[in-house]
């Protein structure tokens, strides 16, 4: 068994080292291939080109930046989908919207191959240490050939569906995560505002019932106003987008979520894309600038 993984970013980097202590064959590839060096060190090989990689991979793992970078890698110029094995299959980790997943779906189908929409919840962090949520839309036969590998990447798998019903959690997971942050902050900053110590808010607030859990992972960030990124602010950014272009195509309304996504907009076009995205906190703060 080989398996392929196309995109070492902050993410895939992570969920492809862990890939290293399965009993396939790791076969890698990246867009700018010095990122794949550190995994070749380790006992994976590096692909030279998308057709490679294709060729060889029973099981094709992507996990890319937006839907425009999935189209181009897997059936650009030199997009690697025509060249994959009739019934491999594709498993798309990237945090797309549903019907992009289906169209991507569609596309694989006309070349015989298999796909699983996989997008993942956790950062960095649960990236490295093998404890993300895998959010799977496709058939039962397929998650069966993939569990394998996903107990390796992650702690848990919940299977939504078929095709487009992972993606289709993600969106739900990505819009609260980001409303809850947004909200966090805004209440933050109203506290600080009111004469209260960010130290104290933080500690009343972080842990009580009124705020997210995941919040607690990024109490230091805030305190030390260190926004090192584990989950890029641009990315949510386009996280939030594709959600609001998903509850447009399915006729519902999200009049938080849309202000919510301007809010990090504002936060990317004032240079804060690469931070961590818990520093929309500083786009509302005066005391964080």
């Amino acid at each position: 068994m080989t398996i392929g993984f196309y995109g070492l970013g902050i993410m895939g980097s992570r969920m492809a080292a862990n890939l290293l202590s399965t009993d396939a064959d790791l076969l890698i590839y990246n867009r700018t291939m010095a990122k794949a060096t550190p995994l070749a060190e380790q006992g994976a090989t590096i692909a030279d080109s998308p057709e490679a990689l294709a060729a060889d991979s029973d099981i094709l793992f992507t996990m890319l930046s937006t839907p425009e970078v999935v189209q181009e890698a897997a059936t650009g110029d030199k997009g690697f989908l025509p060249f994959m094995n009739a019934q491999s299959l594709w498993v798309d980790c990237s945090t797309v919207n549903p019907s992009f997943s289906r169209q991507m779906a569609n596309q694989a189908s006309k070349h015989n191959v298999r796909f699983m929409d996989a997008p993942v919840a956790g950062s960095k962090a649960p990236a490295e240490s093998g404890d993300l949520l895998f959010l799977v839309g496709g058939s039962e036969k397929d998650l069966d050939q993939c569990q394998p590998y996903f107990d390796q990447m992650g702690r848990d798998v919940i299977h939504a569906g078929e095709v487009g019903k992972g993606t289709s959690l993600k969106m739900v997971f990505n819009l609260l995560l980001g409303e809850a942050m947004a909200a966090f902050a805004e209440g933050l900053n109203l506290g600080e505002s009111l004469g209260l110590s960010r130290e104290m808010l933080l500690d009343i607030l972080v842990g009580s019932p009124v705020v997210a859990p995941f919040i607690a992972g990024k109490k230091e960030n805030i305190a030390n106003s260190d926004y090192e990124a584990e989950f890029p602010l641009k990315w949510m950014q386009k996280d939030l987008e594709l959600a609001s272009e998903s509850g447009y195509e399915s006729n519902a309304p999200l009049p938080a979520g849309n202000v919510i996504k301007e809010l990090f907009a504002m936060a990317k076009q004032q240079g804060m894309g690469e931070e961590d995205f818990s520093a929309i906190y500083q786009l509302l703060s005066n005391n964080d600038k």
